[in-house]
């Protein structure tokens, strides 16, 4: 059986699957808007809120490799954050911190300039003039409900702008918003 794999930037605001479950009349968009390709899969999801790199694939043990957090794939997310963190924050979210839901594992979280090709979000991120933003590269290799936002959150530094630019060895690259491409079932 074949193993294909899709690559899709899941633009702000559409949700992670082909339908819509909530009411009769909801017109949230949903994947169908974008991929019309048969017979693919989401591997693990993004929040409605967040964007980026999401795989798909017609594959049943692949998507559950992807998705499954027992075998510690590893997700990268470019994250913009109210405030700016001090050495404490950062060497908490590395270490790993306590939520509702039991302890975090170890994340990669440093500090990164804003991408100079990053598109607007529609709707834009509400800023506070007040309060400087700032932005982080934050790995992680598990994946929770509404994990980074969670841990931002543990450390004092609400996000604001969350973006998914790698899955294991799939990277987002220069997929824009709303567009998708075939990929390599291993991710090269």
């Amino acid at each position: 059986m074949s193993q294909r794999v899709i690559l899709f930037n899941k633009p702000y605001g559409v949700l992670s699957q082909f339908t819509d479950k909530g009411t009769e009349r909801s017109t949230r968009p949903t994947l169908s808007g974008y991929i019309g390709a048969p017979g693919f899969y989401p591997a693990g999801r993004l929040d409605r809120d967040s964007e980026g790199l999401m795989v798909l694939t017609d594959h049943g043990p692949l998507q559950a490799r992807i998705a499954n957090p027992k075998y510690k794939l590893a997700k990268t997310y470019l994250v913009q954050v109210e405030g700016t963190p001090d050495e404490a924050a950062l060497a908490a979210l590395r270490k790993g911190v306590t939520l509702k839901d039991g302890p975090t594992r170890p994340a990669q979280a440093d500090l990164t300039d804003a991408p100079a090709d990053l598109w607007p979000r529609d709707p834009p991120v509400r800023f506070r003039k007040s309060v400087p933003d700032t932005w982080l590269k934050i790995t992680i290799s598990e994946g929770r409900n509404r994990q980074i936002r969670r841990m931002t959150a543990h450390v004092g530094l609400p996000t604001l702008r969350l973006i998914r630019l790698q899955v294991g060895d799939w990277k987002l690259n220069q997929l824009r918003p709303g567009a998708w491409r075939y990929a390599s079932a291993t991710g090269a």
